[in-house]
């Protein structure tokens, strides 16, 4: 099994920013991809960024520029810095964490924190 404790989060102003983390724990495989995706009310759960163990980022296409994905491997650790945020990136975040282990994909996810920007 394999736990996600989700940090940061909360409510700022349009162009501000805010820094979430992502702490995985249990078993955990060094082939793990980490990262975030966030869903609005009525709408799918969308990638925002992912990053691999070597440090491979990869973006939405909404959030380039703005948002810098990172990772502590020694602390299995992920962070997300979102600057410039925008009203249409309130959502609920959620940390994911992705094994592949003899061509199976295991997915993990966190209990979900809101950032909520205002206009």
């Amino acid at each position: 099994q394999v736990q996600l404790v989700e940090t940061g989060g909360g409510l700022v102003q349009a162009g501000g920013s805010l820094r979430l983390s992502c702490a995985a724990s249990g078993q955990i495989w060094a082939n793990d991809v980490m990262g975030w995706y966030r869903q609005t009310p009525g709408k799918e759960r969308e990638m925002v960024a992912m990053i691999t163990p070597g440090g491979t980022t990869n973006y939405a296409d909404s959030v380039k520029g703005r948002f810098i994905l990172s990772r502590d491997n020694a602390k299995n650790t992920v962070y997300l810095q979102m600057n410039g945020l925008l009203p249409e990136d309130t959502a609920t975040y959620y940390c994911k964490i992705e094994f592949t282990i003899m061509g199976n994909q295991l997915n993990y996810w966190g209990q979900g924190t809101q950032v909520t920007v205002s206009s």
